[in-house]
Order: structure tokens, then sequence, then C-alpha cells
């Protein structure tokens, strides 16, 4: 046995063996050990490898789900080895002590699940590929569970954004790529050749061409031929549901980086969780995939202002009209994980109750769509879904007369099939029911023959079905003319067989064997008929998943009198009394109220600097607007009183950095990697929102840094901006940007204490406030007190020296400085170019070393 368990291992390479071993999956060696400590069970051993204990621990397989959950949290692989034969089979092939075959059926993976104990009902899972060919990097991304495929390009410097707004759960990637994500699990490189991905997606879609899916570049191709390759891989040969690649132009969504998604808490919290997020906050879907298309919407925003309006119509449609979206709603929550259940179908991981969603969720749908098919004024995206609701009444019809109303979830005991729908299948159950009925009586029969009141007939796995007395009344029966034939002796009891009985027994085996091949043949026809319409049935549950979108946000608005955003193509951003919604959310928990801001920006006034106390509400002002931008491109309302929002296709946030000790970086770096990342690509359309930058180094430092990073963004990026600061200094630069508005949060002081108000007007601050912020936070009084007097001390030689930033008003503006430092460079660079260097004498290229020298320090 522990040769084939170690062949099987060197298979599984790095992923934990399950090894079948009867009821049990039993794990060796080095997997049991870190099997034990993540599930918390107990480590044995069992006999000796080499001399040495082998340590085991094991799960039951009727529970093995809820372990494996817990191992994919944790990060680990399995790979499953079940039993390919039957011990008869095996003793037929081999003898009485041949082996069972046994061979890996499965891997299962973060990024390969399909159980639905396995996956979170609100939550997507994605796997992704990513390669790179001749300069391009490719993504091919899916959700098996649903069967979603998608398709994108990008330049290497974007493919960080492109895989933070999927957030895969898996990632892999041609092993010997060089600058291959740190995440990526590496496989064989020949994987993914374009022109084995090319031949890949046209068997998986039976397709001589692959023109009617779109243009596939070879990055594409390559892409999702490593995707497909490792699907087949983790289900050795057999490939889960995958619907018509989808290509996702690089364009086609707002771009938000890795850090950005992080600091606005999109679909996770700075906790690490669902709560306190956005997601959390805005989600009022009442089905799974609803959910999860939510998600989607938010962690990839549209930038395509007609797509935008339609899905803002669909919203504001049902927005309303209160009824028919309470009635809506009530349809959908009753209707099924279609999506789902259509994936582990096409995985070949259904069961009767999967049958019984489609079912269900397509008669839900059926009904929804004949409920708005005579609704006056529909907008145009409901009229493009309302086509997909339909079209599935022969399969409905199929699957009603065959299932029973709750079909279970396994399916080896039958009892799914449902009376009436097959004749044959009905008699095999009457003549199994007799037989039981039969037994009935016999037992009855054999206590009156006996007397002996206490005679059971039972049954169990091993000996079938037998009769059972006490055994100090075992002794009439042992008698070899009493018509009892002994099977078994136990502590209490002694067991019999009987001719009647054993015939009676065998109608039953022979009828319920009969009965389980009927259902079993069934089964397999309605999961036929089901993978023939996968494509139909997946339309069906995307629309359902799209209009529960609309009618969860549209009961947010109508909750939290919310408005929809007007979208125009001009650089600007106006809002009237913008709030941040999980902010709002939180207070109005504890009771109370959030103080809504306006939010103007213009092309002669896109750069804001705020300044004012922490605490005072600046992240949030900064957070919420950008926020607000977000969920009008996602196409929901935004909760504010009025929003003019104009299209933006990159979204910054560098708010609130800590540092990354795992890739060495301090809390200054990471702040100045993100601020570089903004400077290197914020375009005119984007829209950015910088914290306290400078922080973390001296204050000169820090201050240099802010103001040349306020210029660049001013007059080199020009995009719409908002600047958190605490340096009064950069107030100074209003006089040269001439885009650049002066805006604080408002504070107070009354009797010695500080009090924030939280609103946002305009002008500079007049102060910072921060020993007040000390002192609220419960700093020592002596401390404080000894801080104010330094801070005067301080202050005053500000007064005499002039300031911090005495003389910067002389300095030329960014644009200026750094064309006259390049024009240095290059006159330098040409004199150099013209240089015959070989033909200068050793005395000649020391005059010209000096002269270069002091030309330098002249013009520098």
């Amino acid at each position: 046995m522990m040769t084939q368990y170690l062949a099987l291992k060197a298979e599984a390479g790095d992923c934990l063996l399950f090894y079948r071993m009867g009821d049990f999956f039993e794990l060796f060696f080095e997997d049991a050990k870190l099997a034990a400590q993540v599930l918390d069970i107990a480590l044995t051993s069992r006999g000796e490898h080499l001399g040495v204990p082998i340590p085991m621990c094991g799960v039951p397989v009727h529970s093995a789900e809820g372990y494996l959950a817990r191992l994919i949290k944790a990060g680990c692989r399995v790979a499953i080895a079940e039993q390919v034969e039957t011990p008869e089979e095996a003793k037929k092939r081999g003898g009485s002590k041949a082996l069972v075959a046994r061979d890996i059926v499965r891997f299962v993976t973060a990024g390969t699940l399909t159980e639905e104990a396995l996956l979170e009902p609100r939550r997507a899972n994605v796997l992704a590929a990513v390669c790179e060919v001749r300069g391009t990097c490719a993504i091919a991304a899916c959700d098996i569970s649903t069967g979603r495929m998608e398709l994108e390009e990008c330049p290497p410097e974007r493919l960080g954004a492109a895989l933070a707004r999927l957030g895969a759960s898996e990632l892999v990637a041609p092993e010997g790529w060089d600058d291959a994500p740190a995440e990526a699990f590496p496989r064989p490189s020949r994987d993914f050749a374009s022109e084995a991905g090319e031949a890949r997606l046209k068997a998986v879609h039976g397709v001589a061409t692959l023109d009617g899916f779109g243009q596939f570049s070879r990055a594409l191709l390559a892409a999702a031929g490593g995707l497909i390759a490792y699907l087949d891989h983790a289900g050795r040969g057999k490939l889960p549901l995958l619907l018509p690649p989808v290509i996702v132009g690089a364009s086609a969504h707002l771009a938000m980086d890795e850090a950005t998604r992080a600091s606005l808490e999109i679909l996770v919290s700075s906790q690490g969780g669902r709560k306190g997020s956005l997601v959390e906050a805005v989600d009022r879907c009442v089905t799974g995939a609803g959910a999860r298309q939510l998600a989607e919407d938010l962690a990839a925003p549209l930038t395509d202002r007609a797509a935008i309006e339609e899905r803002l119509a669909l919203v504001a449609w049902l927005h309303g009209d209160a009824l028919l979206r309470g009635d809506l709603r009530a349809v959908l929550r009753a209707a099924p994980d279609v999506g789902r259940a259509l994936g582990r179908i096409v995985a070949g991981r259904g069961s009767p109750r999967d049958l019984g969603q489609l079912r269900d969720g397509l008669s839900e749908a059926r009904r929804i769509h004949d409920h708005l098919l005579h609704r006056a004024d529909r907008p145009a995206l409901l009229d493009r879904l309302l086509p997909s609701l339909s079209g599935h009444g022969a399969l409905v019809d199929h699957l009603t007369r065959a299932l029973v109303p709750s079909p279970p979830t396994e399916r080896g005991q039958g009892g799914y099939i449902a009376e009436g729908y097959d004749a044959a299948l009905d008699e095999l159950r009457r003549i199994s029911g007799d037989a039981r009925r039969a037994i009935a009586a016999l037992e009855a029969k054999y206590r009156d023959q006996t007397g002996i009141a206490a005679l059971k007939v039972r049954h169990n796995g091993v000996l079938g079905y037998f009769i059972e007395v006490p055994a100090g009344r075992a002794d009439a029966l042992m008698m070899p003319d009493s018509g009892f034939t002994h099977r078994q002796t136990m502590a209490g009891a002694v067991r019999f067989n009987a001719l009647a009985l054993h015939e009676e027994a065998s109608r039953i085996a022979e009828a319920g064997g009969h009965a389980l091949a009927a259902e079993e043949a069934h089964f397999e026809e309605m999961i036929a008929l089901a993978i023939a319409a996968r494509q139909s049935i997946a339309a069906t549950a995307a629309a359902l998943a799209r209009i529960d979108v609309a009618a969860g946000l549209a009961e947010r608005a109508a909750e939290g009198g919310w408005c929809p955003p007007q979208v125009v193509d001009e650089p600007c951003l106006a809002i009237t009394g913008g709030r941040h919604p999980v902010v709002e959310a939180a207070l109005a928990a504890k009771g109370e109220r959030f103080v809504a801001n306006d939010c103007t920006l213009l092309p002669d006034d896109r750069l804001w600097l705020v300044g004012g106390p922490n605490m005072g509400g600046k992240s949030t002002f900064l957070r919420q607007n950008a926020l607000i931008v977000l969920l009008a491109q996602a196409g929901s309302f935004v909760p504010a009183e009025a929003a003019r929002v104009g299209l933006v296709d990159r979204l910054f946030s560098r708010v609130g950095a800590s540092d990354n000790l795992a890739r060495g970086r301090s809390t200054f770096m990471v702040e100045m990697v993100e601020t570089a990342a903004i400077l290197a690509q914020a375009s005119e359309r984007s829209f950015v929102i910088l914290d306290e930058v400078g922080r973390g180094t001296s204050t000169y430092d820090g201050l240099a840094l802010a103001w040349a990073v306020v210029e660049a963004v001013h007059g080199v990026n020009r995009c719409r901006c908002l600047f958190a600061t605490h340096y009064h200094e950069l107030a100074r630069l209003a006089d040269s940007c001439e885009a650049l508005s002066l805006h604080h949060v408002r504070a107070r002081e009354w009797k010695g204490d500080l009090v924030l108000l939280h609103e946002v007007a305009e002008g500079p601050a007049d102060r910072s406030y921060g020993l007040a912020v000390a002192k609220l936070a419960g700093v020592p009084a002596p401390v404080v007190a000894r801080a104010k007097a330094v801070l005067e001390r301080l202050e005053k030689g500000r007064a005499e020296t002039g300031g911090l930033a005495a003389g910067l008003g002389d300095l030329p503006l960014f644009a200026a400085a750094a064309e006259a430092r390049a024009d240095l460079v290059d006159t330098l660079r040409e004199r150099l170019k013209g240089l015959d260097v070989d033909a200068l004498s050793p005395r000649e290229a020391l005059d010209l070393l000096y002269d270069l020298k002091r030309e330098a320090g002249a013009e520098g």
C-alpha cells in the first residue's frame, strides 16, 4: 500500500494527498503533520517506513468538504486520490490479496472550487492565468463556479492594476518568467504556447474558428491556453463550465492600482473582512449572484458613458416604483443560485438538488419575464435582458415532471425521481415496498412462532436483513429443525437468518438495485439536457444577477436618500452635499449625523489644497469624493444631494500608507512609491486624492517634496486632485498655480476644548490644532504644556527668519524648473558627444574636465 501511496504522492507534487481508505481520507508523513496542525485533529502513526514510524491523520469522507475548506483557506492545495475499482474487481484482477487501484481524480485549489460548501455565496471565485508575449502582458480569468471567462491585454506597467481589479483567488504563470507576479503558481511554459491556446479554445467550444468570439492576439491566446491547461490538469481531464471568452478592452474600466483599492476599502476593509467596506455599505442584493455582480461592478467601474447611463436608467426606473421593486425582490429572494448549480453540473459534480435548483431558478426567471414584459417605459438595458429570462419551457417542464419537489444532495440512495414519471420505476418501487411490508409481516409471524416478544428483524450493510433475539432466548432457534440459521453471536444478542426472510431480502435488493439504476439513467439524461443548454442557462443567471443589482441599488438609494449622478465627458466634479457611505452608515448606527460637504473641481479650479486639524475629516472628505466617482461610474446612485461627474480614466488614492516589512519598505518608502506611480500615470482625465504627502521624513524634506508634488500635479499631470496637508506654507502656491484653491476643515476652540465641525470651507487653515488634538487624545497635561512652550519658541523663531518657506516664492514653477534642468543636461551632453576622446592629450583632457566642471557649476 505504501508503494502505491508514494507513487501517487510523487504525482501530487506540493499538494496534500487525500488518500481514500474505506470511509476515510488518510494523510501520511509531512502531509499528515501539516494537516493535523491546520485542522486541529489528532496526529497518530501507522507502521514504519525505513525503520521510522509513519505520521498519519485522517478525515471522514462524508465530512471532507469542511476540512477541505479550512485547508484551502490556509493556503494549502489538495490532491484527491479515490479508489477507482471495487474490492471485488481488485480480487478478480489480482487475487485475494490484490490492492484496490487508486488514482488522483482531482486537484482542489483556491481557484478551482465549485462545491457550494467551499464557496462564499456573495463573492466570486476567480482563477487567472497571466503571461507575457513580445512585451505585452495578457490575462485570462474565469470563475469556474459560473463559467464566465474574460481575456485582457495590458502593458507590463499596468499588470498590477489589472490583477488588483480581478482579485483572483489563484494565479498561475509560466515557469521561468522573471517578471511573474510574486503570488503566481508556476506552470510549464509549454502550456502558454499561443498555438496550443488557440487549439484548446476551439476544442472547448466546439468551433473551427474563433472569429465569432472576437479577434485574439497571440498574447491572449497564450494566456487562455495556460488557463485551460491548468483547469484540465486540476480536473484530471474533466473541464468545468467555460462560457465563450469575452475580450475586455484595456480602457473599458476605471483603472485603480492595488494601493488605491486598499485605501478606498472597496471590497475589503482595512481590518481584512467585508464589514466596514464599501460593498457592505452598498449591497442590498437578495441573491448571491447579484452580490457577486455588484462586487464586480464596484471593482471595475465603467468608462463608457452610454453603458453607465444604461445602468443608471434601470436603477432609476426601479427606484421610481417601490411596489414593483418590492415584488421583484421577493421573487428574486426565492430564486436559487442558477449559475453555480450549472457550474457544478458541467464540472461533473452535480447532484439532484442542483437540477432542482435549475428547475426552480429558470421557473422564477420566467415569472419575472412575464411580470416585466407588459410594463410600460422599460429601460433599454431591461429590454435587452428580458429575452434571456425565458426560452427554457421544455427543460423546466421536463425537470418538473422528473424530479421530486425537494431533491436530495446525494444521489446514491435514489428517491429523487418523481412518482408517475417512469412506470417501470414505479413498479420496482412497488415490489420493493411490498417486500418491506412482507418482512414486517414475517417479524410478527416469527414472534408468534417462537414466542419471543423481543425478536426483531434488522438490517446492516454487512449481513443485510437478519433476525435478532436476546442471547438468553436463542437456544430454541439453535435447534437443527428450528428453520433458523445461526449468523452471528453478539455480547447480548444472537443473530439468525431464515429462508423466507432471505427470499424477501433478495426481492428488495434486486428491485432496489434496478430502481437505483433506473434513477441514475434518468439523472444522466437530465444532466445532458442541462449541459446542452448551458449557454442560455448562464445568460439567464447573468440577467437575474444584473436585475438584482439594479433593484438592490435602487433600494439602497431609497433607503439613504441618494441621488442619480449626471455623468458627462468634461473633466469636472461637482458634488453638492456629498457623504461617505461607510462612515455615514457607521454614524447612523450610533444615532449620529454625518456632516455633508460640497466639492467643485473645474478646469480652472481643479486642485484643492485642504488643510485643518487631524480628526477634522480631511481624509473622509477626500475618500467620499473618490467613492462618489467610483459609484457613479459603476452605475449606482450616489450619497449626495446632487452630483455631476466628469468621466475618470484612472483613480488614484494615496491616503494612510503603512509600512510593508515583507518587501523591506518603510511607511515613507511606501508613500513615495505610491506617489511616484501617481505622478507617472495620472492624466488630465484622472482623479487623484493625496493625503499628507511628505510626512515621515524631516520637516524640510517633507515640505520640499509636498511642494514639488503639488506643482507637478498642477502643471504636468493637470488632473483633478484633492490634496490634504498640514504644511501651511503650501498656501503660497495659490499665488503661482492658477487652478489651485485653498480650503480647510473647520474647527474651533471653546473654553480650552477643541470642537471639530467637519465642515469644508474656503480659504487656508489658520492653525493645525495639533496640541488640542493631543489633549483630546489623552496626552498627559504636563506633556501638552511643555509642547506648548516649545511651540511658542519655534513660532517666534519662524517669525524672525521669515518662516520655513522663506524664499520659495522666488522659485520658478515646476515645469519651468524641470525644463531648465533638462536644458542644462542637454548642453553638457552635446559637448561630450562632439568630443574625439582618443585624439585628446592628457593635458587637453584635464583642461576640458575643469572647463566642464566650471560650466556645470555656473549654470547649476
